[in-house]
């Protein structure tokens, strides 16, 4: 059978809610910055921000339904730290208690919408933490557009010892990676849109076509064009 993948957005800012049925061939999940509390086989699992792709090892017909947090958020719903989670995947009651994630699984499993129960066990959590910090979302912005560190920092505000630090808190890993990864998923979107890659290159900020070559197999360990197919 072939796998299947749906995502729309959530009714939490930015957040993606997010099916997927496994197929025959293995599923590739790229670094995102994100991170995702998924439901599979009755159970609670968080995904932590990767810094390469990760291939779950899931049979055919196995159902995923997760909720993506954007860069930066994850922290505030899960109450540690992104980097404790850097390329991880852990069972929901490694961080909370167990009695309660299992009584929010059985909320899940028993769903008629396994997305929507999903979200709706994470309102309270997003309800009594603290708003986006508009200097992380800032960081995201600036990075994703193409600024380099140094001057992500200065319009922080921060000294870049100071952002590294932030942004491990916040993101699981230092703004230079961070920026690598959203890089990555820029010329990515513009390959699968048909952009030739020498332009793709010009466009998302390598320093040429081999510079993106390199850095797409790095991170997603596969050439580009494996992607885009």
């Amino acid at each position: 059978m072939d796998g299947t993948y749906e995502e729309w957005f959530s009714r939490h800012a930015e957040a993606v809610l997010w099916t997927r049925t496994a197929g025959r061939a293995p599923h590739r999940v790229l670094p995102d910055g994100c991170t995702d509390l998924i439901w599979l086989d009755g159970q609670l699992v968080v995904a932590g921000p990767d810094t390469r792709a990760h291939v779950p090892g899931s049979s055919p017909g196995a159902r995923y339904v997760g909720l993506r947090f954007p860069p930066g958020r994850g922290p505030d719903v899960l109450g540690v730290p992104a980097h404790e989670l850097r390329d991880l995947r852990i069972p929901l009651a490694a961080l909370w208690p167990g009695g309660r994630v299992r009584q929010l699984a059985e909320r899940v499993s028993d769903a008629a919408d396994p997305a929507a129960a999903l979200e709706a066990i994470t309102t309270d959590r997003l309800r009594d933490s603290p708003p986006p910090d508009p200097l992380l979302a800032a960081v995201v912005a600036g990075l994703r557009a193409g600024e380099t560190v140094s001057a992500v920092a200065r319009t922080a505000g921060l000294g870049e010892r100071q952002l590294h630090r932030r942004c491990l808190a916040a993101f699981g890993y230092g703004p230079k990676t961070l920026a690598r990864v959203l890089r990555m998923n820029r010329g990515l979107a513009l390959a699968r849109a048909g952009t030739p890659y020498a332009e793709v290159a010009a466009l998302a900020g390598y320093a040429d076509q081999a510079h993106l070559a390199r850095e797409v197999k790095a991170l997603a360990g596969v050439p580009l064009g494996e992607l885009v197919r």
